[in-house]
């Protein structure tokens, strides 16, 4: 009987072994939380937050009247602003930014305030969060810590 006990405990901590690099971290972890500063007007934003709930984020939609205000207290040149401001992961994301560049962001931590694509009423189609087809690539810019001029941070075909 302690024989089979302990092939027993032995081959449990043995499969445990094996499988602990096949499960990730990130499966037990609870949802990264995304805040999302919204223009009162602008209608676009809850589909973005939809989107990233989808991507399996926590979004809370703050609606407010002046965005300006906290695009500047963020560092955000005002060439980078957009309909909405998201704080994810110690880092800014202005507007309809796929979540692959978000995941890239968090992977890397460059060190940069944010991400954007910049605008409000020009706005590329076929973004998450915004219908219609897009005929050419999107420019993501990185938000420089510095004030230096932003350079692309990658693009989406």
């Amino acid at each position: 009987m302690r024989n089979t006990m302990l092939k027993f405990r032995c081959s449990s901590v043995l499969l445990a072994a094996l499988l602990a690099p096949l499960l990730s971290t990130q499966a037990f972890a609870a949802p990264m939380l995304v805040t999302l500063y919204k223009n009162l007007q602008c209608t676009c934003c809850e589909a973005y937050a939809k989107f990233l709930e989808g991507q399996g984020f926590k979004v809370e939609v703050k609606p407010v009247r002046d965005l300006h205000s906290i695009d500047q207290k963020a560092g955000v040149p005002d060439a980078l602003e957009g309909c909405h401001t998201s704080f994810i992961g110690g880092y800014v994301v202005i507007g309809h930014v796929p979540v692959d560049a978000i995941r890239k962001l968090l992977a890397e931590r460059p060190k940069i305030v944010g991400i954007s694509i910049p605008g409000m009423s020009s706005m590329p189609a076929n973004l998450p969060g915004m219908p219609g087809p897009r005929s050419q690539p999107v420019a993501i810019y990185e938000i420089a810590a510095d004030g230096s001029p932003s350079k692309i941070f990658m693009t989406v075909p």
